[in-house]
């Protein structure tokens, strides 16, 4: 095995591994807990904290995706080989399932604990706002491609790198913020699958709609940055 390669897949699981923990975990723990009560500006923060924390720790060496939609959008941008994203999306995904895995086990210790949902994304009944089917997927799809624009604006070569953690973790934030009442906030099939191995409700039924919904806004994304704001030697 390729000793870069294994860093790349490490530290991809590792960073999607942290943002399932610590975004799902703010959800599940914090935000359901009366004396604590973050609601939805803490999880939103929750999960914009870990990109950023992630994309400086972990970004250096694989660069940060920790969600496959990231990834593919990059392969479509042409920043990455199509040969590497099926690595990234393995590496993702199971981090995603670990932090959903460790996550139900803390939130069992509770002596009441009941998993619900478990911070998991849906539509129809499932939603938080019991928004239809076709309002998560256009709401998934815009907010992917969105992220994606600002993902590769915040990462191009004439931005400030130093910077681009902060902005995309920002990006993350605003999208919790707007979206969490809809679908309760994929834009990121790996964290909607490690929650959803777990929820007691219907989430896996509904699971490929957040594959499907992120992977095209991705892309979306991707091509709408390439064809409008793109610098010529991108």
């Amino acid at each position: 095995m390729d000793s870069n390669n294994l860093k790349i897949w490490s530290a991809e699981f590792l960073g999607t591994f942290w943002l399932t923990l610590g975004g799902c975990g703010s959800a599940v723990l914090a935000a359901a807990f009366p004396q604590v009560g973050i609601g939805l500006l803490g999880v939103s923060l929750a999960f914009g904290l870990t990109v950023v924390t992630g994309a400086y720790a972990f970004g250096p060496i694989s660069g940060g995706h920790f969600n496959p939609a990231v990834s593919l959008g990059v392969v479509a941008a042409g920043r990455m080989p199509a040969s590497r994203l099926p690595g990234y999306i393995v590496s993702q995904v199971l981090g995603a399932c670990v932090a959903g895995g460790i996550l139900f086990f803390i939130a069992s210790g509770k002596p009441d604990f009941q998993a619900g949902g478990f911070a998991s994304n849906g539509y129809g009944d499932l939603s938080p706002g019991h928004y239809s089917m076709l309002a998560a997927l256009i709401c998934e799809v815009v907010m992917t491609a969105i992220f994606l624009i600002v993902i590769l604006g915040a990462t191009a070569k004439r931005a400030t790198g130093s910077m681009a953690g902060l902005a995309i973790g920002l990006c993350l934030t605003l999208i919790h913020l707007v979206s969490i009442p809809v679908t309760n906030t994929s834009v990121n099939p790996a964290r909607s699958t490690g929650m959803a191995l777990f929820a007691q409700t219907g989430a896996m039924g509904q699971l490929w709609l957040f594959w499907v919904a992120p992977l095209v806004g991705a892309v979306l994304g991707a091509l709408i940055y390439r064809a409008l704001l793109a610098e010529p030697q991108e």
